[in-house]
C-alpha cells in the first residue's frame, strides 16, 4: 500500500497553456492598471480560469508579477531571430541591439508599464525595484552584451563608456515617447547614426 501511494500521480499535470494565459493576462493588467489596482480575480477572469487555479501556481500577487515580467521579456526576445554578428557591420549590430532594447517592447505596453511604475513607486514599496530587475535590466544587459562583443572585435572604441551609451539609447525611447506618444521604428538608426562618430577610434 505504501509503495502504491508513493507511485500514484498527484492530481492532473499542469497545463502550460493555462499558465501562459495567466501570465499574459497578468502582464496586461499590470500595464493597464498598475500593481496596486491589479487583482488576482481580474487576472483569473481575463485568463478564463478561476482564482484557485491562479493561487495553485502563485501564492502571492508579487510572485505572479515577477513571473509575468520574466515571461513577457523571454517571449519578446524569442520572437527575434538570433543576431549573427559575423554577418553584420559594427554599426548594423549596434542599431539592431538598440532596437531590441526598446523598453516599449513588441507588445507596445512597455511605456505604459513604466509610467505606472513611476506613478506607484512612492506608495507601493519595492515595485520599482521589481520592474527594474525583471523588465528593464534584462533588456539593458542584452544591449550591453552586444556592445561588448562589437567592442571586442574592434568595431567601436575600447574606452567607450558602454554603460552611459546604453543609458543614452534607452533614455531616448522615453524622451521620444513623451514628446510624440508614438513608436518611431527609425529611432534606433537615428540615435546610433548621430552618436556613431563619437564611438569610433580617433
Amino acid at each position: 500500500m505504501g509503495t502504491e501511494r508513493l507511485e500514484r500521480p498527484r492530481g492532473r499535470p499542469r497545463d502550460p497553456l493555462i499558465e501562459e494565459a495567466i501570465l499574459r493576462a497578468a502582464h496586461q493588467r499590470l500595464a493597464a492598471e498598475g500593481y496596486s489596482r491589479m487583482t488576482i480575480g481580474n487576472v483569473a477572469a481575463d485568463a478564463g480560469v478561476t482564482r484557485p487555479t491562479v493561487y495553485r501556481r502563485w501564492s502571492t500577487k508579487h510572485d505572479l508579477v515577477v513571473d509575468a515580467l520574466d515571461y513577457r521579456f523571454r517571449a519578446e526576445q524569442a520572437a527575434y531571430p538570433p543576431m549573427d554578428l559575423d554577418a553584420m557591420s559594427a554599426r548594423e549590430a549596434v542599431i539592431e541591439a538598440v532596437r531590441r532594447a526598446n523598453p516599449r517592447g513588441r507588445s507596445k505596453t512597455g511605456m505604459t508599464l513604466i509610467g505606472n511604475v513611476l506613478a506607484e513607486s512612492e506608495h507601493t514599496p519595492g515595485f520599482l525595484d521589481l520592474v527594474r530587475e525583471h523588465a528593464v535590466k534584462p533588456r539593458r544587459k542584452r544591449l550591453l552584451d552586444t556592445l561588448r562583443a562589437v567592442q571586442a572585435r574592434g568595431g567601436i572604441r575600447t574606452d567607450l563608456d558602454l554603460d552611459l551609451f546604453a543609458d543614452l539609447c534607452m533614455g531616448t525611447y522615453f524622451a521620444a515617447y513623451v514628446r510624440t506618444g508614438e513608436d518611431d521604428p527609425n529611432l534606433p538608426a537615428r540615435v546610433v547614426n548621430t552618436l556613431w562618430s563619437t564611438m569610433l577610434a580617433a
